[in-house]
C-alpha cells in the first residue's frame, strides 16, 4: 500500500469513528431530551398538570446533565486527575436499569491520573453495557495491583471479539461497525493510546467457562 493510500485509509477510519461517536451520543441523549421536551410542552399547554409534571421535568433534566458530564469526561480529551468521589459522581450518568448495579466501593480512593480516569469511565460503561439489562458490575483494586472489572448476570458477556481486540489493539480500527458496538473497540484504543494495559484473565475448567472472565486494567503509575 502506498503512502497516499494509507493516508486515505487512516482518514476514512478516523472519520468513521467520529461519525459513530456523534451518532452514539445523539442516540444516548435522544430519549431523555424527547421526554424533557414532551413534559415541558405538557406543562405549557395544561397549567393544572404542572404540579405533577414539573418534578419529572427537573429529574429528567438532571439525568440529562449527568449523562452529558459522563460522556464528556469519557470521550473528550483527558482532563484533571480524579479521585473515587469524582468517578462515583460521574457514574451517576450511567444508564442503570432497575435490575443492574455498579459497585465501586472496592476501588482504591487515590488520585487517578487523567488518562487512567478516562479509561476507568469507559470500563464502567462497557461493563454496564455488557450486562445486557440485568446483573452486577464491579471495579476493584487500584494503581499498584491493577483494577479488576467483573460482570455477573444471566446474560452478562463481554462483546464478541473483545479478546481479539485486546490481543491486537490496532485491529480495533477495523472493528468500528455500528454505534451500538462502539464501546469495546473504543475502550481498547483509549487504553492503547494512553499506554495502559488491558487483559482478560482466562481460567480453565467448566466452572470458569460459565462466567465472563474478569478484565484487568494492569498496574499503572500515578505520577
Amino acid at each position: 500500500m502506498t503512502d497516499p493510500d494509507r493516508m486515505r485509509d487512516d482518514q476514512a477510519a478516523s472519520l468513521r469513528l467520529a461519525e459513530l461517536l456523534a451518532t452514539r451520543i445523539s442516540h444516548d441523549l435522544a430519549g431523555m431530551s424527547g421526554s424533557l421536551v414532551g413534559t415541558l410542552e405538557l406543562i405549557s399547554e395544561d397549567a393544572s398538570a404542572a404540579a405533577e409534571a414539573l418534578p419529572l421535568a427537573i429529574e429528567t433534566a438532571q439525568g440529562l446533565a449527568r449523562r452529558l458530564r459522563l460522556l464528556r469526561a469519557a470521550w473528550g480529551p483527558p482532563g484533571a486527575p480524579m479521585g473515587l468521589g469524582d468517578l462515583q459522581g460521574l457514574a451517576t450518568g450511567l444508564s442503570l436499569g432497575r435490575r443492574m448495579r455498579l459497585h465501586l466501593l472496592d476501588l482504591e480512593d487515590v488520585a487517578y491520573p487523567a488518562p487512567a480516569a478516562r479509561l476507568l469511565l469507559n470500563l464502567m460503561m462497557l461493563a454496564v453495557e455488557s450486562l445486557a439489562g440485568e446483573g452486577e458490575a464491579a471495579l476493584a483494586g487500584g494503581p499498584e495491583q491493577g483494577v479488576l472489572v467483573t460482570i455477573v448476570g444471566p446474560r452478562a458477556a463481554w462483546p464478541t471479539g473483545f479478546a481479539g481486540l485486546l490481543a491486537d489493539p490496532s485491529s480495533a480500527w477495523s472493528a468500528f461497525a455500528a454505534p451500538r458496538t462502539l464501546l469495546a473497540p473504543l475502550t481498547v484504543l483509549i487504553a492503547a493510546s494512553s499506554g495502559l494495559g488491558l487483559s482478560l484473565l482466562l481460567a480453565g475448567g467448566p466452572a470458569a467457562a460459565a462466567e465472563p472472565p474478569p478484565l484487568l486494567m494492569r498496574p499503572f503509575a500515578t505520577a
